[in-house]
């Protein structure tokens, strides 16, 4: 297995063999995980039944898939990854606004990915063989885990898709397994604790579906990363169906995850308690002996999945801000300080639990950054110069998306107040209540308040301030207006000035 030179450059046409069965392979093994499991608690930790939880985690996926899908178009058709096709709408050097994204987003979910995965290991190994449980078993674990998802990312993206082609299969199975194992305690009757006409069945709703919603908005800007092998003759329906399906398919993570909860409110309540909850030690409390191996398996197999698509495509991103790092160089860079993150947050800060609000605001900052990207390609028709994405990266100057001085100020305007307006509005009782999150009776309406402003912005800016009509390349816009802005040619830096 070679390791991959690739950066974020063009992919050449000739080394483009990747197929939309494998983003589905990569975007679902991902999620097919232990960590959205933990998701997949949170209706019942939320005080619905059953029933209503089930409904609440097919709305969020839905949609969520529905907003992510358009997002795996931009790789397929410019042979890089999200934050460079990026530059087409926030500027040549607007483009870092989601390098940064991808950053934090992955080191949040790589933390949760080797933390819930490592506390599921020496869990297993504890009720099993009797391991004990201490600071050292949990640290040489996360160590071990961390470690291993790292050699995957360096290796690049052709030994990832090798490890996912078996992590799905497995995984899947193994969660299959556990109808055999908890079939004899679950009830799907299980009402929840919320009464008839409770004030809080709503917000508990909108937010259970939100956080399930969360998951998909995720992968927005990495899935580039991925979809970029693609060859651009595919057909886009192939592609947008591949990115929907491998969101729809985490169903089985969730719906695992909602129905081991319904069984631990009622066999080991303590474990779900919304002020503290422990959802690995109360799937450790209800399963069977001979089911703590496919737990531990889960842990492994899952783990790895989300640990290499979080890290690998941050890597592959810093190497293209900063200059001086390979992709190789910039991945053992990223995961290394992601490792002494991981330590210091689980023995030292005790972050575990904060993390988690983290990932949140993160991903409440990511999606209009997603809502810009699917209206900009809206409006230019799907139509990008390749070469002009790649200016920042050569260290050039110039280009259709040059705008004012490297910065679209539409599209980051657009970007900046939807951000944190919707920051504004975040509601996670106990953790982060934003000055307007008590506005919708107690609703986290972040999510959707961020992906309207972030819309309705956009487009009346392009509206009324109309971009260069060179962006839109020979069939000119659709739904707004151009401008006859000379566009300045693309020039080495140090011949400027």
């Amino acid at each position: 297995m070679k390791i991959e030179t690739y950066g974020v450059e063009r992919i050449p046409d000739a080394d483009r063999s990747a197929r939309p069965i494998d983003l589905f392979r990569l975007a679902f093994g991902g999620a097919n995980t232990f960590a959205t499991c933990v998701l997949g608690t949170f209706p019942i930790l939320f005080g619905l039944s059953f029933w209503q939880g089930v409904t609440a985690t097919v709305l969020g996926l839905v949609v969520g898939a529905l907003i992510l899908a358009p997002l795996s178009l931009f790789g397929p058709l410019n042979g890089t990854n999200n934050a460079v096709s990026s530059s087409a709408h926030l500027g040549v050097h607007g483009r870092i606004v989601g390098s940064f994204l991808s950053l934090l987003t992955a080191i949040a979910f790589f933390s949760i990915s080797v933390w819930s995965s490592g506390d599921a290991l020496v869990g297993g190994a504890h009720r099993l063989v009797g391991l004990q449980e201490s600071d050292v078993t949990y640290g040489v674990a996360y160590a071990l885990f961390a470690v291993l998802v790292l050699v995957v990312c360096v290796y690049g993206f052709r030994f990832m898709l090798f490890v996912n082609k078996i992590a799905v299969l497995a995984a899947s199975l193994l969660f299959v397994l556990g109808v055999f194992a908890f079939a004899g305690d679950f009830d799907p009757s299980y009402a929840g604790t919320l009464e008839a006409g409770d004030p809080l069945f709503w917000p508990s709703f909108i937010g259970a579906a939100l956080i399930v919603l969360s998951n998909p908005v995720s992968f927005g800007a990495f899935l580039g990363d991925w979809s970029r092998y693609i060859p651009a003759r595919t057909p886009r329906a192939r592609v947008l169906a591949a990115a929907f399906l491998s969101q729809i398919a985490t169903f089985l993570p969730f719906l695992f995850g909602l129905t081991t909860a319904s069984i631990i409110a009622t066999k080991a309540a303590k474990y779900v308690d919304p002020a503290a909850p422990n959802y690995v030690g109360g799937l450790l409390a209800i399963s069977p002996g001979w089911y703590f191996v496919p737990v531990c398996l889960i842990a492994l197999i899952g783990g790895m999945s989300t640990g290499t698509t979080a890290l690998y495509g941050t890597g592959l991103d810093f190497s293209s801000v900063f200059s001086r790092f390979s992709r190789v160089q910039a991945t053992i860079f990223i995961g290394t300080l992601s490792i002494v993150f991981i330590f210091v947050g689980r023995f030292a800060a005790n972050l575990t639990q904060s993390i988690s609000t983290f990932a949140t605001l993160i991903i409440t900052c990511t999606a209009p950054w997603m809502v810009i990207m699917m209206l900009g390609y809206l409006t230019r028709r799907g139509w990008y110069d390749a070469e002009a994405l790649q200016v920042f990266n050569r260290r050039q100057r110039g280009g259709r998306y040059w705008f004012t001085h490297g910065w679209n100020w539409r599209g980051m305007t657009a970007w900046l107040v939807s951000a944190v307006v919707a920051i504004l509005f975040v509601n996670l009782p106990g953790q982060f209540v934003g000055p307007l999150g008590d506005l919708a009776g107690g609703v986290d309406i972040s999510l959707p308040v961020g992906l309207a402003i972030a819309a309705v912005l956009y487009l009346v800016l392009l509206a009324a301030f109309p971009e260069p009509r060179e962006v839109y390349g020979p069939a000119g816009p659709r739904l707004v207006r151009a401008a006859d802005t000379p566009v300045p040619p693309i020039v080495a830096a140090e011949l400027v000035g």
